[in-house]
């Protein structure tokens, strides 16, 4: 993978930091599962250095909640056009394209997949997604996906056990 340093996380949220299944309740509001493996690998992703920003094609308040969770930095929702949300975000950081990691799981993904340094998607996505990427993970959307894929670009960049142990020195009040 050894190629442009990521400043860059960015996450597609059906299918990717979800399951991809939408629970709509009777009063219309709509639920999301996430997992705490993705979260934590985001936090340490953070603390990194790297920022993190979520561009996703549905709105919902349950990815309001858990981006202000993780301190997500970028959040884009009701989005058609996901490169022109993401060159949006890489112009505001004076960025270039090579320096970001993109993690998508449909064919909505694909223009983004291909413009950025490094892309990754869950087993369960799109064969035709799995086939355009630089790495595909060993797990399913929204079951430890993202931490792996953020875990191997951690590891290219830094001593991840150092991380880690700095990571777990500075905050003691984990839950």
């Amino acid at each position: 993978m050894k190629k442009a340093e990521i400043k860059l996380i960015v996450l597609d949220v059906d299918g990717v930091l979800t399951d991809g299944k939408l629970l709509i309740g009777s009063n219309g509001a709509e639920y999301k599962s996430f997992h705490v493996k993705d979260g934590m690998g985001i936090s340490l992703a953070r603390y990194h250095g790297i920022k993190i920003a979520i561009i996703t094609g549905r709105k919902s308040e349950s990815v309001n909640i858990r981006s202000k969770e993780l301190n997500v930095d970028f959040i884009f929702q009701g989005i058609t056009n996901k490169e022109e949300a993401l060159n949006e975000i890489v112009t505001s950081l004076n960025m270039n394209l090579q320096n970001v990691f993109y993690m998508g799981d449909d064919i909505n993904d694909l223009s983004v997949i291909k413009l950025v340094g490094f892309s990754s998607a869950p087993s369960d996505a799109a064969d035709i997604v799995k086939k355009s990427v630089n790495f595909v993970s060993n797990f399913t959307g929204g079951n430890g996906a993202v931490r792996e894929a953020i875990e191997l670009v951690l590891s290219q960049q830094t001593d991840y056990h150092v991380l880690v142990e700095s990571y777990l020195n500075k905050n003691t009040n984990l839950t």
